[in-house]
């Protein structure tokens, strides 16, 4: 995926005989790229918190014929994070594509939020990237691809999740700062920005707004009149992990049915 393909040659989402890493991969979108990414033919190694959803996503994915390393572990951990990668090294020995999917947050006004609560979110959306980043950089070939799961907003301003907000766009300017980086070595790194899909955690912090009667409210609806499946986020980072994306860099593509285009929060009555 390194160089210009052959003239004649159709590019492929064919991943047969490469390593794909997919943190926060127990569900959502996670779960929708480490099976999209098997059913693709890649050797997947996934990782999260929720060690007994995690171990379902294994059993699917071997049962499907492909071939899969499952540990659970807190990518805020630098231990655990070391572990894991080792274990991927030595099971499938490179790295062709590391996917930063693992995140979260909570709803909170800014002043409210605990120095613990604040280190938390830190390590939890950007300090685990960069930790992944560092420690897969050396397992990867050229051609490799790095895609960083970012957020909406990353782009635009996040009352009640403002140090969430801050990380993602940190995440967001970091994507370009390393795809000038690694460019040389042929190793790509670009984001998606989703929202509007469907998905417990996004379901879990609406639900969360509600109960704080919090004083601003994201739109229900995008533009393109429903709510995505992670499903269809996956495929946009498929998109990008493979050589259909070979001359793609540096960008963040907004996976959201217009949301960003259409604007941000609005004040509730």
């Amino acid at each position: 995926m390194g160089s210009p393909l052959s003239p004649g040659r159709v590019p492929s989402l064919d991943l047969a005989g490469r390593t794909a890493i997919v943190t926060g991969a127990a569900r959502g979108i996670g779960r929708a790229c480490a099976e999209l990414f098997a059913s693709c033919g890649a050797r997947v190694g996934i990782c999260d918190l929720r060690g007994d959803e995690l171990a379902v996503v294994a059993s699917g994915i071997s049962e499907g014929g492909g071939w899969v390393l499952a540990m659970q572990a807190d990518v805020r951990d630098d231990e655990a994070t070391t572990s894991f990668v080792g274990a991927v090294e030595r099971q499938f020995e490179t790295v062709d594509i590391l996917v930063n999917n693992a995140g979260g947050s909570f709803h909170a006004a800014f002043a409210d939020v605990s120095v613990k609560g604040e280190a938390m979110l830190i390590a939890e959306n950007f300090t685990s990237v960069t930790r992944l980043v560092r420690l897969v950089i050396p397992l990867m070939p050229d051609g490799a691809s790095i895609v960083n799961v970012t957020s909406i907003e990353a782009h635009q301003a996040a009352p009640g999740f403002a140090v969430y907000s801050a990380m993602k766009a940190a995440v967001a300017n970091l994507t370009g700062s390393l795809a000038l980086e690694l460019a040389a070595r042929g190793i790509r790194v670009n984001a998606i920005a989703p929202d509007a899909i469907g998905t417990a955690g996004d379901e879990g912090a609406r639900e969360q707004m509600l109960t704080d009667q919090a004083r601003y409210d994201p739109a229900l609806i995008p533009p393109l009149g429903r709510l995505a499946s992670p499903d269809e986020a996956a495929r946009v980072v498929l998109f990008l992990a493979s050589e259909l994306s070979a001359f793609v860099t540096g960008t963040t593509i907004h996976v959201d049915g217009g949301a960003h285009a259409a604007g941000g929060w609005r004040l509730r009555s």
